[in-house]
């Protein structure tokens, strides 16, 4: 029986990722991106490997070469290994934006921005996983931002980025301290939901929380905000009770200020273990000089994505607010 090309490239990652895990005694996932590094660069920088363990990475390599997959192959054989490696050992800030996701966000990103080249940043780069998908999805000339505190992912998020040839720059450090980047033309972010500890960190920003702890998710937002240029655009994964909680308020105000709500994308709610977790894309666009809001935002409930007539009767609903509104470009 003949295996896909991403069957075959998880094959490798997951046997090379194996081999060095138990000779270096690391977890799985740090020797995974060992092993992609290795693939990338085609040769095995291990030092502290024994000979006969070099000759069996050398045998799995052999078996691939990476210039005939796709991105978007390498990209899932990628995901999927990382997944087997977050199911082994599971920690709450290690996630994955799931592909349909990603998918709709270059869909959108490519609706909403017309130039041919701009700068993309992502916050809460995690494994890289929801910025490759959207750069997969996208015919523009793009160079990237990425910013993440957890060092396994940010490493992850490299690895990811150079096998699929994509320039991005990567910071491991915490998104929500100063970051030394010029201004994007398109922020995207799966937002990370919770309380951000640094309370005297928040205090810097306009969505601090007066007493207690600040929502992340919330100085996510403005920091993303802060670091677009003029009628740039906003795209993020937000819990659907982002308007509803005691902290909506504020943030209500933030918006009125400083953005434009240009769509709200409902995900179903099958995507999700209960209607408690659902999500939603936020489109936004930051103010400036001669940005206009549309006549009225493009509001919709996707249906289940398998649902192919359901989908297109929304796509045609979708292009047709496209015309009808013609989103300012800056």
């Amino acid at each position: 029986m003949k295996v896909s090309p991403v069957e075959e490239l998880f094959t490798v990652f997951n046997q090379t990722a194996l081999v060095i895990q138990e000779e270096l005694e690391c977890s799985f996932l740090e020797a995974l991106a060992e092993t992609g590094e290795n693939l990338f660069q085609g040769s095995i920088f291990q030092e502290e490997l024994s000979e006969l363990t070099v000759k069996r990475l050398e045998k799995h390599y052999e078996e691939i070469h990476l210039g005939k997959y796709s991105n978007e192959e390498i990209r899932k054989a990628y995901q999927l290994v990382i997944l087997k490696g977050m199911q082994e050992n599971v920690q709450p800030n290690h996630q994955m934006t799931p592909d349909t996701v990603g998918m709709l966000f270059g869909f959108l990103v490519q609706k909403f921005v017309s130039q041919q080249s701009l700068r993309m940043l992502d916050l809460a780069v995690g494994t890289g996983n929801l910025l490759t998908t959207v750069l997969n999805h996208l015919q523009k000339d793009i160079i990237s931002i990425g910013v993440d505190i957890d060092d396994l992912l940010i490493k992850l998020a490299y690895v990811n980025a150079n096998l699929q040839k994509h320039p991005v720059e990567l910071f491991n450090q915490d998104s929500l301290e100063p970051l030394f980047i010029d201004p994007v033309d398109v922020a995207i972010g799966d937002l990370p939901v919770g309380y951000y500890p640094n309370d005297v960190r928040a205090a810097d920003y306009q969505l601090h929380e007066k007493e207690g702890h600040s929502y992340s998710h919330h100085l996510f937002i403005e920091q993303s905000v802060r670091h677009t240029k003029e009628g740039g655009y906003l795209f993020f994964l937000i819990p659907n009770t982002l308007f509803e909680s005691e902290q909506a308020g504020e943030l209500h105000e933030y918006f009125k200020e400083n953005v434009i709500i240009q769509g709200l994308l409902q995900l179903p709610i099958s995507m999700f273990k209960n209607k408690n977790t659902a999500k939603s894309i936020l489109v936004l666009q930051k103010k400036g000089e001669g940005v206009q809001p549309p006549k009225q935002a493009l509001l919709v409930n996707l249906p289940t994505l398998s649902n192919a007539a359901e989908m297109d009767k929304i796509l045609i609903k979708m292009d047709k607010w496209f015309i009808e509104n013609k989103p300012k470009n800056r």
